[in-house]
Formats: C-alpha cells, structure tokens, sequence
C-alpha cells in the first residue's frame, strides 16, 4: 500500500484569511479579500457561480468593501505594508486596478463608513487635520465636492449610522474600549443615545430602522450588552431585548422583514438570533460557524455569514430562509480534514484570589503528542481566546504541541466589569491568572514543569516577556511576537487617535510612575534567562519596532539567548503568505531546538 507522510507546515498555512466581503444589491456577485494569491487581494465569485476569480490586485490588506448600489463600481480600503492608513479606493465592477478615490497625505487614515442608497455620497472619517480625534467629512462622487460633517472633540469619535434620509447622524466617541458614548446629530440638534453619557458604558452597531428609530447595542446600567432603541422623535431611550449572559455584539436590519439579525458573544462561541421588531419574538438560529465575524442581510431579506471554528478555517456561507445553509467558499487546510484537527476542551480553573478563569485546552492527539505544551496568553487585552480556526495551533498541534489559551481578567465575553478588570492593571491580575492556569496544566498532569513553552502575540506579547522576567522557572523557552517591552516609551509611540484613551486603558506615566516600572518588562531583564525568539513587523502603527529593539538589544548586552527575526514589509501581524509560512517554520524550528 502507498504510505504518505504527515502534513507538513506549509500544509497549514496553505489555508486562507477572510477579512470581510460585500455583495451586490442583486446577489448576482460577492465579493471578498482574501490571501488567495499569497497577498492580500480582493477575489470575486459570480453567483450563483462559486468559483473564485482574481478582482482586484493591490497586494495590500483591505479594511472593507461596499458595492454601489446601481453596481456602477465598488469601494475598498487599502493600507500600505500594514501601516494601518487605510485610504479609500474605487474600482470598476468588472474588476480592475483600484483607483484612489478618497485619500491624502500616506500618513492619515481614511475610514469609510457609509455609501448613499443612489450610491453618490461616501460619507468617512479621517485623521486628516485631527489624526486624535478625527474629522467625518462627505464626498461628493458627481461633483467632487467634498463637505466637513463633525469636528471630533474630547475623544476619537466616529460616524457609525446616517439616516435613509441623511438628515440624521449617529456618532460613538470613545473614552476607551469599555466607556464609548453614542450621540444623534440631526441639523444644530445633539441628542445622547443613552439617559446618562457621563456613566462608564458602551453603545455600538446603531441602525438606523427608518428615519426616527435607532437601535443600538449598550451595556447601560447592565453586565452584558443588550439591545436598546432611542426615539428621535420622542427623545426617549429604552430597552429593547437581553440575554442572559449573552453580549450582542452585532445587529444588522432585515428590512423586507421588519426584523433584525442578532450576533451574541457567549464565551468562546458566538450565538445567531433573528428578532421580529413587530411581535418581539426572538428565535435561535442554526449557525454555520462558532464564531461570526461579519454579517450582511441583502434587500431580498437573504442572509450571508462569514466565519470560522476551531477546524474550519474562514469561509462565507448563504441563507435564503434562516435554515438552511450554503457554503460558497470552499478554504480548508490543504490534505487535512476536519476530523484530522483538533477540537478544543473548554475549561474552568480557579485564579489566586478565587475568581473563575475559562480557557481552551486543545490536546494534541496520542499519535503525535510529543509530550510539550504551549501555554499561548491571547492578545488585546479586551479581547479572548474563542473557538475560531488558527493554522499555528493546528499546525502545532499536528506536530506533538498541545496548547493552553487562558480567557484571563480583562477578556470579553463575560460580562463588562471582568473585561474592565485588566485597564490601569496591565501586569498583575492577568498575570496571576496565567500562573494560576499553569499550575492547573500541572496539577491535572497535561504537562511536566520542565516541557512547556510560552508564546504569545501583541498583548499577550507583552505577557509573554513579562511571564519570561518574573516567572522564568516555568518556561523551557518563549516566543513574543510584537509585544509591547516598556509600558513608558509604549504610551507614547500608539497611533494618535489611541493617546485619549490611554490614561483609562493602562494609566498615566507620571501618575502611575511606580505601576508603569513595575509592569513593564524591562524591568526584569535579569530573570530573561530562558531562550528566546522575538518576531517583529517593521511598520507596526501598534507595537512600533523599537519595542522589539529595546528588549533585544538589552538582553544580548548580557549576552543572553535571543534571536531576532524582523519582517521588512509586515505590521501588526502577517498579510502576506510566505511571510507567515516562514515565521512559523522558524517558531517550530526553535521550539525542537529546546526541548529536552
């Protein structure tokens, strides 16, 4: 019989990212941006042909994409290497080379945010003279002109919701990730979307349900975020619909039907629900995936999903009755079935002061298990560890790594005083829970003391050095990628619109002195004794280069062991294909050559 070998890393990583998608006002074409080619491109398929086909060629990552609804041409957003300064292009609807439509300066950011229903306003936000807080302005496709809407004050604020008629404006400003105001603008008229702005909340995804009735999503006077609507009319703010322990994190209007589509974060999965705004009632959908990242209801009332599990990787999936459904794209792990992944356990332990930490197990399986575990904090840090497909940790579990993902303080999906825990407490409550998760892998034999490795990206980046400084006799030896070193020089090299939101965030320098030195990770070179790779993209906007620089440069003055890989063309993560396939090869290398 014909033996074959086991996959191999490249088999992995020949799998695709998705990050958004739009379709036609007739269903006759979606289109989507996807690495299918190595870079970052938008690809189409002609439905209900679902074979895809090269679109658009910029070979950059794209931040979203819109259709005109007379399907005369289509918008995108374009960044340059992962700078983060989108800039907001147009291309035929035939497909072609983007055309650069609204843009400036290749330093400011321009942000769509909405398409007039005759498809000849884009209304957007920029930095463009206001890179803190950033402008709204409106451009004008028959005339060219271009209209300033709002000045953002105090805070980043941006647009989020114009009225059918555009005579009203929803704008959310942000105080920081858990305290974001919403507000209506309709001629010299400001209202507050929520009965008082000054009180620590969120308000997100406002739809306009015709021209006086904006539903939103907040956590107001609650623990988790439910649906609420105002009256522009009435001036009047009440609740609408809440789920026990479920946080709507998305809602998108099915007008042909007078309900809405709700997507509601619980745990590590995501829930899909249709409400009818008419009689009230709330039914359950069947979901595709377990975690949704984008939605997209078209005018026939049909419903389009674009998402990913834990063994299913990106991939967009049709409803024309909230029943049944389609998969139009076909992306999977090259040779490699579901079946032949891994599915996550999810767990519970208890952290050093008793409170109650989830996190994802995903055990390697018996035929290849080599014994070593990576214990991975998540990055963000108000973000979490979900059941959503990454190629590293299949990949690595596929050669022997199991691999433990903590949903410490600070993580959302339970509940807005847990995610609030980590702001001005960026190094001790999290990183106590991460030790209490390790002595839980110990205790409950998943692993020996001397066979786990840590790695971790962005934030979790940052806990990884901080883990290495202060907890070295855990670790055979750590990966960070992108992470943050020194909680001073971090603060003030953020992009300009995250500066008003870092004092809540992570704290002041001066004020918080004696905390910034104590959580930062150069503070503890000399317990960095374990093995180390640091990964870094050269035009990071988040986690500039020379955080990298820093940390690396001191720890070889004391003659440590550090290797050093900067990717030229790369930002906050990795868009391009080989770029990605090399990074993990070298991570796999470097972990073989440490263990026992």
């Amino acid at each position: 019989m014909i033996t074959f070998p086991k996959p191999t890393v490249e088999q992995f990583f020949r799998t695709y990212v998705m990050t958004g998608f739009d379709v036609s006002a007739d269903e006759q074409r979606l289109v989507f941006s996807s690495n299918l080619d190595g870079k970052m491109n938008l690809w189409a398929m002609n439905l209900p042909d679902t074979y895809p086909y090269l679109f658009a060629h910029q070979d950059e990552s794209c931040s979203f994409i819109k259709f005109d609804p007379e399907n005369r041409y289509i918008l995108a957003g374009f960044d340059q290497d992962g700078d983060e300064n989108h800039h907001i292009y147009a291309i035929p609807y035939d497909g072609g080379i983007p055309k650069p439509l609204v843009t400036g300066d290749p330093q400011d950011k321009y942000f769509f945010t909405d398409l007039s229903d005759d498809g000849e306003r884009v209304y957007y936000m920029t930095s463009e003279d206001n890179p803190s807080f950033l402008n709204t302005r409106v451009r004008n496709l028959k005339n060219d002109s271009d209209t300033l809407l709002n000045i953002g004050e105090i805070s980043p604020t941006e647009l989020a919701a114009v009225s059918e008629n555009e005579h009203a404006f929803v704008y959310l400003r942000a105080f920081a990730n858990t305290f974001v105001t919403g507000f209506v603008k309709m001629g010299d008229e400001t209202f507050h979307l929520t009965p008082d702005p000054e009180k620590v909340h969120v308000t997100f995804d406002p739809v306009f349900v015709d021209d006086n009735t904006i539903y939103f999503s907040t956590d107001f006077d609650s623990e988790y975020q439910y649906v609420a609507k105002f009256d522009l009319a009435k001036q009047e703010f009440s609740e609408v619909l809440a789920l026990e322990h479920e946080s709507v994190k998305q809602l998108k209007l099915n007008k042909e039907n007078n309900a809405l589509y709700l997507v509601t974060e619980n745990g590590v999965t995501d829930v899909l629900y249709r409400y009818d705004m008419e009689t009230g009632s709330l039914t359950k959908l069947a979901s595709p995936v377990d975690v949704i990242e984008q939605i997209k209801v078209t005018k026939a009332g049909n419903l389009y999903v674009m998402g990913r599990s834990a063994t299913i990787p990106h991939n967009i999936f049709q409803s024309q009755d909230d029943e049944q459904w389609k998969q139009l794209t076909n992306n999977r792990v090259l040779g490699v079935t579901s079946d032949d992944m891994v599915e996550p356990d999810v767990i519970s332990y208890k952290s050093f002061d008793g409170m109650e930490m989830e996190a994802l197990l995903f055990k390697a399986k018996p035929e290849y298990d080599n014994g070593y575990t990576i214990f991975w904090p998540h990055g963000g840090p108000q973000a979490a560890e979900r059941k959503s497909f990454r190629s590293m940790f299949q990949c690595f579990l596929n050669w022997g790594y199991t691999i433990f993902a903590p949903n410490f303080r600070g993580s959302t999906g339970y509940g807005s005083s847990f995610v609030k825990l980590v702001e001005q407490d960026w190094g001790e409550g999290p990183r106590f829970d991460c030790v209490a998760g390790i002595e839980w892998l110990f205790d409950n034999g998943i692993t020996d003391r001397d066979k786990l490795f840590l790695v971790g990206g962005s934030y979790g980046g940052y806990m990884t050095l901080l883990l290495h400084g202060r907890h070295p006799e855990y670790f055979r030896a750590c990966v960070d990628i992108f992470g943050p070193s020194d909680l001073f020089t971090f603060v003030n090299s953020v992009p300009p619109h995250w500066k008003p939101i870092m004092d809540r965030w992570l704290g002041d320098p001066e004020r918080d002195r004696e905390r910034f030195v104590k959580d930062s990770p150069v503070t503890y070179l000399d317990g960095m004794t374990k093995p180390m790779l640091v990964i870094q993209g050269a035009k990071d906007p988040r986690v500039v280069k020379e955080e990298s620089d820093n940390i690396v440069a001191k720890l070889q003055e004391k003659g440590r062991d550090v290797e050093y890989l900067v990717l030229e063309d790369e930002g906050h993560g990795f868009s391009k294909k080989e770029n990605e396939i090399n990074v993990y090869k070298r991570m796999l290398d470097f972990l073989e050559q440490h263990q026992g």
